[in-house]
């Protein structure tokens, strides 16, 4: 029944970072009947639990010094405290409707597997699988040590913590990771979610290499909900976390199937490659679900896939840019007129070449700064956004340059030393405003375009209009906007115009020649 489920859910979602919970008008009803008495009593209950739990979480550290609290927790304030603490958390899911959980297989022990690896995440309810792990030590981002409640219960599980912003926090934490997972015995065993981020569990996305990096076995725990109303996931877009708590809360009960597949013991070359070890559990975890094992992963807030290196948005920003433009009431002309004050800007200097959402409006010329703010969004991750990201993606699906032009736009602009070629630094921005998002990976496109002598212009454009994998991405960039995300099976069987791509890439070809 899940694999049927599964399948459905892929067709009906373009990627895994998408859910809804779709109600009849009779589930809609009674959810409101039952929501109305069911989720107060609920959230009433657990939030007392949580509160009960607070004082005792921070008593199992009490009194010790920053050494000791660096030291595993043993003796008397293991035995006293952890099964008080294990017993409350399983009392917070059991008030939610999680009245009992489906266990399969045998949990290894923490000499067989140091860590368990658990897939798909769907949201926080996913928690629960501490209990069955005996509260597991787990990974959590460092500002969740301020939040209250959560951050005493990650000070009693001694987490390790991560910061996103503070690339040094990483490799501490990097360390730290690989000094337990081998530590033999001596810390207790770990859980970790690898997809790193939350889906609609219709596809496995791509692990992250954090739980692999020690080289030593894992055991893959697979998490189901088997239920006939799907309430439990927050995704990245759709259901937010209050919907589902309260659908969640509504139902009766919500059943969790929680099953330890067998110890998996990585090769010495899974050991000397931590992503080829997690691609390995990855695909073998997909395999046990019946659903597909994919390369989309979540960078930043951005949902993309990956081909060649490369990063290319789910979800791409370029085309709600013109969305957005168009529902403002932006005719073609005006949006030329825009793209053209744009690249004036980005001539000017990268300094100029960053706006303000307010500085953003003006160039656009948009009456309502909302819709300025909007767009500002799809690009920004601070309080500016880079109209050279904005000019060339949107540029791309304009049809107001060829793409030779463009390439040759784009040259100009990130060669900033004027010299003819660019270096890696220039070309991974150069492919991250043709791409629209940030590109971290592009070494391998740098190595191929500069196999020959140095990057330029020539030897670029030859690349990306010949190469098999990035004349891909190119024609992923330029599909018809109704021809779904990028690598999606065409809508409805049929087979996409790529009439457009053909002539681009007949045209630049041309281009090329001519340069010989």
């Amino acid at each position: 029944m899940e694999t049927a489920g599964s399948q459905r859910g892929a067709q009906e979602y373009p990627h895994p970072f998408i859910h809804e919970v779709k109600l009849s008008r009779a589930q809609t009803i009674r959810g409101v009947i039952l929501g109305s008495v069911l989720v107060p009593l609920r959230i009433t209950l657990a939030a007392l639990f949580f509160l009960i739990m607070w004082p005792i979480a921070r008593l199992r550290l009490a009194g010790l010094s920053k050494e000791e609290r660096a030291r595993p927790v043993t003796g008397w304030r293991r035995w006293l405290f952890h099964p008080i603490i294990w017993l409350l958390s399983r009392a917070v899911f059991f008030s939610m409707g999680f009245l009992w959980v489906r266990v399969k297989g045998r949990r290894a022990d923490l000499k067989e597997a140091p860590v368990l690896v658990v897939a798909p995440h769907s949201g926080f309810l996913d928690m629960l699988v501490l209990c069955p792990t005996q509260l597991a030590t787990v990974v959590s981002r460092s500002e969740n040590t301020s939040l209250p409640v959560i951050g005493a219960l990650l000070e009693f599980n001694q987490s390790v913590l991560v910061s996103r912003k503070d690339p040094e926090s990483r490799k501490k934490a990097v360390t730290e990771l690989i000094e337990r997972l081998t530590s033999k015995g001596y810390w207790p065993q770990m859980l970790m979610f690898p997809e790193g981020t939350t889906t609609n569990g219709r596809a496995l996305i791509k692990f992250k290499p954090g739980a692999f990096l020690a080289g030593v076995p894992v055991q893959p725990v697979l998490l189901r909900y088997p239920n006939k109303l799907d309430t439990v996931r927050w995704t990245y877009k759709g259901a937010s976390w209050t919907e589902a708590v309260w659908h969640t809360a509504s139902q009766f009960y919500t059943n969790m199937t929680v099953e330890f597949l067998p110890v998996y013991k990585p090769s010495e070359e899974e050991k000397q490659d931590p992503n080829l070890y997690a691609d390995n559990v990855q695909r073998l975890m997909a395999k046990a679900l019946g659903i597909p094992a994919t390369d989309y992963v979540m960078e930043g807030k951005f949902p993309v896939s990956k081909l060649g290196g490369l990063s290319l948005p789910l979800v791409s920003p370029s085309r709600e840019t013109l969305s957005l433009l168009q529902k403002a009431g932006l005719q073609k002309h005006e949006i030329e007129a825009a793209l053209a004050r744009m690249i004036d800007r980005c001539q000017s200097g990268v300094q100029r070449a960053k706006v303000s959402a307010d500085e953003l409006s003006s160039i656009l010329s948009l009456k309502d700064r909302q819709t300025a703010v909007s767009i500002w969004g799809l690009y920004s991750k601070d309080e500016t956004v880079d109209l050279r990201q904005l000019y060339f993606s949107v540029s791309l699906l304009t049809n107001s340059h060829n793409f030779t032009e463009l390439i040759h736009a784009a040259f100009t602009i990130f060669d900033q030393e004027g010299k003819g070629s660019l270096n890696a630094e220039e070309l991974s921005d150069l492919m991250g405003a043709l791409l629209s998002i940030p590109q971290h990976s592009t070494g391998a496109l740098y190595a191929e375009a500069s196999s020959l002598g140095l990057l330029t212009e020539e030897n670029l454009l030859r690349l990306l209009t010949t190469h098999p994998t990035y004349g891909r991405l190119l024609n992923d960039l330029l599909q018809p906007e109704e021809a779904g995300s990028p690598h999606a099976p065409p809508a409805n069987g049929k087979a996409v115009n790529n009439n457009r791509f053909t002539h681009i890439i007949n045209g630049s070809l041309h281009h090329v020649k001519k340069f010989e």
